[in-house]
């Protein structure tokens, strides 16, 4: 059969390697693991697009690991075999209702076992073509790796980019925030017009509303020309506030009314100008905090937190840290005319196991000043100024990176939709269902004023 090569079913536990022989006369390749923690590995390397687990009572206690794990990989189907007594457990049931496609009892009947198997097959095959059409109309431009943190963002951003409303992205220096914006501009129903990204940090006060809004001929000394504000060049467009905490108070005043009236004024003008653009702001500092201690404006603050996005901190990334410094070396190679680079294992050692205070923007110069200081082939922990001892990591297992980005991402989601339990799970997507199990393994605990349908 010509789909014999992807027909592969990967299995663990007890009830189907019986059933061998039928399943390769129907064009099936079995891949037998003995414990189910070796899924993924089998998975990766045969491509498989159906997995099929057998539960037993001792998997109770792991079904929380268990479900992330047919939650990681979506590409492939999932059945499951549990017996009827086990299938009574609320958890279980709740479970396999969940992430599963199909399920069966002992005994197996080949019949059906063969039938589900090839519908499994087959909605595997439709979800990858699927995926594929989506994913070459969204590519996320900068945005490197596949970490749980970083698949939870590029979802958010996914479904936070068709919705026409600002948007607040918060985040540590060097997490990618303009990065986000930008995406979020791409995939947007705005793509084919301006991206307009200031950065309020660093305008000289004196010409924050020149910069902004635009200015008159003679509005000011020095003012020769009629000058366009950034706000009005991203007209149709987004507009861009990076560092959004920084833009002093009175500029915020003209901000507000900008975005409550949709006109501006030229500085020297008292002539409305209509603006239509869509708002994205970032910040790396505590916004509420800054409201409290009058800093920032609080109507403008509940202006700008319509939606909500929060960067991962680099450390939350697990195993994307490899992957972004294999891709600057590559870049800062070709950049400069230069051979690429390997990595010591060493060196990934310390690139793994490094704090990252200053996150990918610390990262790439580590790696731009590597590229020169390593005279051979190899860049070794000196030339990237990081501890190479095992002793030097402060970085937790990928597993507890894995749970703290998980936990993370569900606060700031929460937060985001003013704990709106569905609106939530949708933007997570998961279940309602899901998401409760989820909260309550990471001891996230709302209070009942506070939760909202």
């Amino acid at each position: 059969m010509a789909d014999t090569p992807a027909r592969t079913l990967v299995f663990c536990g007890h009830c189907v390697p019986e059933m061998k022989d039928g399943l390769r006369e129907q064009g099936w390749t079995l891949e037998r693991v003995a414990h189910w923690r070796e899924m993924p590995a089998a998975i990766e390397r045969c491509g498989a697009r159906v997995a099929m687990i057998e539960l037993a009572p001792s998997d109770e206690e792991n079904l929380h690991a268990i479900e992330r794990m047919v939650i990681e990989h979506t590409a492939q189907e999932w059945l499951a075999i549990a017996p009827n007594d086990l299938l009574k457990r609320d958890a279980v049931a709740e479970m396999i209702y969940s992430v599963f496609f199909d399920y069966f009892s002992p005994p197996l009947k080949p019949e059906r076992l063969l039938l589900t198997l090839g519908h499994a097959w087959g909605m595997a095959q439709l979800g990858l073509r699927l995926c594929m059409i989506r994913d070459h109309g969204e590519h996320f431009e900068g945005l490197i790796g596949d970490s749980p943190a970083m698949q939870v963002l590029k979802g958010q951003i996914k479904r936070l980019a068709p919705v026409d409303m600002p948007v607040l992205i918060t985040g540590a220096s060097g997490t990618g925030k303009e990065l986000a914006a930008n995406n979020i501009h791409r995939l947007s129903s705005r793509r084919d017009k301006p991206f307009i990204a200031i950065n309020c940090g660093a305008l000289p006060e004196k010409l924050v509303q020149s910069e902004l809004f635009g200015h008159e001929k003679g509005a000011f000394t020095g003012a020769t020309t009629r000058k366009t504000g950034r706000i009005e060049a991203a007209h149709g467009g987004t507009l861009f506030l990076d560092e959004i905490g920084d833009l002093p108070l009175e500029a915020q005043v003209n901000l507000l009314r900008f975005l409550q009236e949709g006109t501006i004024e030229r500085v020297g003008s008292h002539q409305p100008i209509k603006v239509d653009a869509r708002i994205i702001a970032a910040t790396h500092v505590d916004l509420e905090q800054a409201v409290a201690n009058g800093r920032f404006r609080e109507d403008l603050f509940f202006r700008l937190n319509v939606l909500r996005l929060r960067m991962p901190w680099l450390r939350e990334r697990g195993r994307d840290i490899e992957k972004l410094a294999r891709h600057f070396i590559d870049l800062f190679a070709l950049e400069h005319g230069l051979k690429p680079k390997s990595l010591s294992q060493a060196s990934v050692r310390a690139l793994v196991n490094h704090g990252w205070p200053g996150n990918v923007r610390e990262l790439m110069n580590r790696i731009r000043r590597a590229m020169v200081m390593a005279e051979g082939r190899v860049i070794a922990p000196a030339h990237l100024e990081l501890d190479a001892s095992p002793s030097g990591s402060i970085l937790p297992t990928l597993a507890e990176a894995r749970d703290r980005a998980e936990r993370e991402a569900i606060l700031a989601t929460l937060e985001g939709t003013e704990y709106n339990v569905s609106a939530t799970a949708r933007m997570l997507d998961v279940s309602r269902v899901t998401l409760y199990r989820m909260m309550k393994k990471h001891g996230i605990e709302l209070n009942e004023a506070s939760i909202k349908a």
